[in-house]
């Protein structure tokens, strides 16, 4: 008897384990927007640090995004508990402010040109030169945790969003897991990405006349080349990926046009054309969202000042 009980404890853990490793995979589809803006966002933090001080800004940062993810894991299993119905509101806004996020950065981007913020370490916008290095450094990280809080917020309510129906310790389980995974799966990447042009230089000085040495001056040379156009790439897919995922959780928290495009895409003849028609009108619609949010935030702020004046 005691070793039946035992078999099917067994049994019954690698069960729950198996449910949760699926569910990750979808939670972590789900958010694959945020980690790509996430991951652009801090490698650009970490611009105008001093090479030897890239690692430990993104350790610090890392350690914050953790103590970030502590206090937003327990949060959402509250409201998970006591208020399951704003599980769906939120991830909504959550969806909303990725659409947001990326139409302001394509704003700012196209009608603000002038701001737009060169990796050049002597030439570090908006920070006040009579600060002292370690000033500047504490601020940096200061604000990368800030903005990793948002982002960590919104990668935790679409995991909620995921397991929302899950018993409640497969839910914590999964977000546990998806807490992890982000943190060490991106600052792993920054860390990596701000020391690439490094590990670059390294090889292109490599002396001598051997074919191997040569090889590692080719190879060097590429990689100081490929590293910037790697930063643009990767800014560009996650904004792209932001509209995606962020028009998709809208689109499902709205039966009609959910089921709009459903019919649109299964009109559409040929299985490549009718699999990504969906996808695409999902990543339209977080355009004309965003859109839409930024009009009214735009809106807000023009009518604050006068507000305040009367």
């Amino acid at each position: 008897m005691a070793g039946a009980s035992l078999l099917t404890l067994i049994d019954d853990i690698a069960t729950i384990l198996d449910d949760v490793s699926v569910m990750t995979k979808v939670a972590a589809k789900k958010t694959a927007g945020v980690l790509g803006d996430d991951l652009a966002l801090n490698a650009q933090q970490v611009a105008g640090v001093n090479a030897d001080r890239e690692l430990p800004v993104v350790w610090a940062v890392a350690k914050g995004s953790a103590v970030n993810k502590i206090i937003l894991v327990p949060l959402a299993l509250v409201i998970s508990a006591l208020a399951n119905w704003l599980v769906t509101p939120l991830l909504m806004l959550g969806g909303l402010f990725l659409c947001f996020e990326g139409v302001e950065k394509l704003f700012h981007k196209f009608f603000h040109a002038e701001e737009t913020v060169h990796h050049d370490p002597k030439k570090m916008i908006g920070l006040d030169e009579s600060k002292t290095l370690e000033v500047l450094e504490a601020e940096k990280i200061k604000g990368a945790i800030r903005t990793d809080f948002v982002l960590s917020a919104e990668i935790i309510v679409i995991t909620l969003g995921t397991v929302a129906t899950a018993a409640f310790t497969q839910q914590i389980l999964v977000l546990t897991g998806i807490a992890v995974i982000m943190t060490v799966g991106v600052y792993g990447l920054v860390a990596g990405i701000v020391k690439l042009d490094d590990g670059g230089l390294y090889l292109a000085s490599r002396k001598g006349h051997s074919i191997m040495a040569s090889l590692k001056r080719k190879l060097g040379f590429g990689i100081l080349w490929f590293a910037p156009h790697m930063m643009k790439t990767l800014s560009v897919v996650g904004t792209a990926a932001m509209f995606l995922v962020g028009g998709a959780i809208l689109v499902h928290g709205i039966p009609a046009v959910h089921h709009a495009i459903e019919h649109i895409g299964n009109s559409i003849s040929g299985s490549i054309l009718q699999s990504i028609t969906p996808t695409l009108l999902n990543g339209l619609f977080g355009v004309v969202a965003g859109i839409a949010a930024l009009v009214v935030m735009l809106a807000v702020k023009k009518l604050l000042p006068v507000a305040k004046a009367s």
